[in-house]
């Protein structure tokens, strides 16, 4: 990435997701005229290192690099200001099919390079792609299958909303205590509304695991923990679901599949089991969140 007074520029060497900046050129021109605020799309194309994008450059910085000095009320205002901006991000008309294609790609049966945000649809999928694993637990399976059959119906009724889909720390840009742009959009899709929930809560329950680089240090959760309460005063729509914990739990039953399907680290994929358990028996990250 370089970042200049008036422009960033930035440069993709992952060859798994080459199509991540058209992709996301898409989406941001999606919010044009809408009061969601994002860095303009102004170019982008592929070049002999690989695929580029230039946006304007939002005043501001993260919410990751602001936060650790920002006092309780500026932390509380910047949370408001993203409700405000979440809200007016949903209400972007949207494809229904809106996809990240290499997220596509992965649900036609290609390798799988990441995994979220949540499909709803395709969490059966992932129970089945568990099932070819070698060694696999088949009664846990088993049970993880009759217990997504049992909560299908919870999104049945739902409309498709553009999400952001990895919304946390790094990913919103603010300055004097407003979010001045939600950035990176690579992996919005239409699914749900609460599922952009996913993602921020679990960022605010296991913050560390949100570094801005590999070899930074995400924030402290005890420095989140006002976050769920501040994001519901400000977009209460968002949290006003029916069975909302279900609905949570359904999503992240979704991450957590899809991590033991299609990972390709045995120790990350063994975690990912062992959550999966804990969510059947009705645990998971959200028990200590207070919304």
């Amino acid at each position: 990435m370089w970042v200049g007074d008036e422009y960033v520029v930035r440069l993709n060497t992952n060859g798994q997701f080459r199509g991540a900046y058209r992709h996301e050129a898409t989406v941001v021109n999606l919010l044009a005229g809408s009061e969601v605020p994002h860095a303009r799309h102004l170019a982008h194309g592929d070049g002999p290192d690989g695929p580029w994008y230039v946006s304007e450059r939002l005043p501001g910085r993260t919410l990751y690099d602001a936060w650790p000095a920002a006092d309780s009320h500026t932390r509380q205002a910047m949370i408001e200001s993203l409700g405000a901006a979440l809200r007016a991000l949903h209400r972007v008309p949207v494809p229904a099919d809106l996809l990240p294609p290499w997220l596509a790609d992965a649900l036609a049966g290609k390798p799988w390079p990441a995994f979220h945000p949540p499909v709803v649809s395709a969490t059966l999928q992932q129970v089945e792609a568990a099932r070819r694993l070698p060694n696999h637990d088949s009664r846990l399976l088993a049970d993880v299958a009759d217990w997504v059959q049992d909560r299908l119906a919870l999104c049945a009724a739902d409309e498709p909303v553009l999400v952001h889909g990895d919304l946390h720390g790094s990913n919103v840009i603010v300055d004097q205590g407003r979010v001045t742009g939600l950035i990176d959009f690579a992996e919005a899709l239409a699914q749900p509304a609460d599922v952009e929930l996913d993602t921020i809560l679990r960022w605010c329950a296991r913050a560390r695991e949100y570094p801005p680089t590999p070899d930074e240090q995400g924030l402290d959760e005890t420095t989140l923990a006002e976050v769920p309460g501040w994001l519901h005063g400000a977009y209460p729509e968002l949290f006003e679901r029916e069975h909302l914990r279900e609905r949570l739990n359904f999503y992240d039953m979704y991450v957590e599949l899809a991590l033991y399907a299609h990972h390709p680290e045995p120790d990350i994929r063994a975690a990912a089991q062992d959550r999966i358990a804990r969510l059947l028996a009705g645990r998971n990250h959200l028990d200590g969140l207070v919304w």
